[in-house]
C-alpha cells in the first residue's frame, strides 16, 4: 500500500493538493509506537503496517510492547508522538501518569478502533485525554458506510464516503471533539439505536497535545481500504505536530452534518 499522499485511487488526493510538505511531516519526529493487549485487533500485523511507513518518512521509531515505557519521563518528554495499539488491558497508576503528563506536555497521541478507544476501561482520566470510548458493536462484523462530514480538514479533504465491513462502532464521545467523519446505525441488531449517527474519526486537544482517533481498523486487513489507511496516517502526521504548531481551538458540542 503507498504512502498517505502518494495514492491515486478515486477519491483520494494527490500529495500536492495537502501541501508541498505532506510527505514530510514525520522527518525527525520521535514516536514511540505502543503495542499490546487482545490480540484479536492484531498489534503486532498493524505494528508492520505503520512502524515501516513512519520509518520510511523519516520517524525516529521506538517500539514497546510493555507499558512500563510510559514511566521514562525523559524519554516521554522527548517524544513528538505516541502511536497505541493497545485494547482492553489495564493501566498502572505510574503508567497513566507518564502518558497523561506526555500528552498535556505537548506529546501528540494517535491511534485506531479498539486499540486507543477501548484501552484501560477502568481509568476514566485516560478517557477523558482520548474523548470517547467503545461501547458496543451491534452485529459484529457488519457492512457499514463510513460518510466524511468534515471536507475541509486536511486529515479528510477531498476523500469521499465509503464502505466498510468490519465492526461498527458506537461510542460515548466528548462532545468538545472536532469530528471528521461520522457514520449511521440501523436498528437491524438493536431497534432502539435506528438512525443513530456516531462519529468515526474526531481530532481534539489534551493540555497542549493534539489527540486523533478513528475507530477503524479492527484488523489489520481493514487498512486495505485505502480510505481508512490515508485517514489514519494523515491523522497520525497532525497529532506529530503538537509542538510545532499552534493547538487548535474549536468548541464543537454538535455532530456536523453532510
Amino acid at each position: 500500500m503507498a504512502g498517505a499522499g502518494a495514492l491515486l485511487l478515486p477519491g483520494l488526493m494527490p500529495k500536492t493538493a495537502l501541501g508541498k510538505d505532506a510527505n514530510y511531516a514525520l522527518k525527525d519526529k520521535k514516536v514511540l509506537f505502543v503495542h499490546g493487549g487482545w490480540k484479536g485487533h492484531e498489534p503486532e500485523k498493524c505494528r508492520d503496517i505503520f512502524v515501516p511507513w513512519m520509518e520510511a518518512e523519516g520517524a525516529d521509531v521506538t517500539v514497546s510492547d510493555n507499558l512500563d515505557i510510559y514511566t521514562d519521563k525523559e524519554m516521554m518528554e522527548g517524544l513528538d508522538l505516541v502511536v497505541q495499539v493497545w485494547t482492553m488491558g489495564e493501566i498502572a497508576g505510574e503508567q497513566e501518569s507518564g502518558l497523561l503528563d506526555a500528552v498535556k506536555g505537548g506529546v501528540g497521541i494517535a491511534g485506531w478502533h479498539g486499540g486507543l478507544g477501548d484501552s484501560f476501561r477502568n481509568n476514566v482520566a485516560y478517557q477523558f485525554m482520548v474523548g470517547g470510548q467503545w461501547v458496543a458493536h451491534p452485529g459484529g462484523v457488519i457492512d457499514y458506510e463510513v460518510n466524511i462530514t468534515d471536507h475541509n480538514d486536511n486529515v479528510t479533504k477531498g476523500l469521499k464516503d465509503f464502505k466498510m465491513h468490519s465492526e461498527q462502532y458506537f461510542m460515548h464521545v466528548d462532545p468538545n471533539v472536532k469530528v471528521l467523519a461520522t457514520t449511521t446505525l440501523t436498528g437491524e441488531h438493536a431497534a432502539w439505536i435506528d438512525g443513530t449517527v456516531v462519529p468515526v474519526v474526531w481530532k481534539k486537544v489534551y493540555g497542549k497535545g493534539r489527540v486523533f482517533y478513528s475507530s477503524l481498523g479492527h484488523v489489520a486487513a481493514d487498512f486495505d481500504v485505502p480510505e481508512a489507511l490515508e485517514i489514519q496516517k494523515r491523522g497520525i502526521r497532525w497529532a506529530s505536530k503538537s509542538k510545532y504548531k499552534p493547538l487548535p481551538k474549536w468548541i464543537q458540542p454538535a455532530y456536523p452534518g453532510k
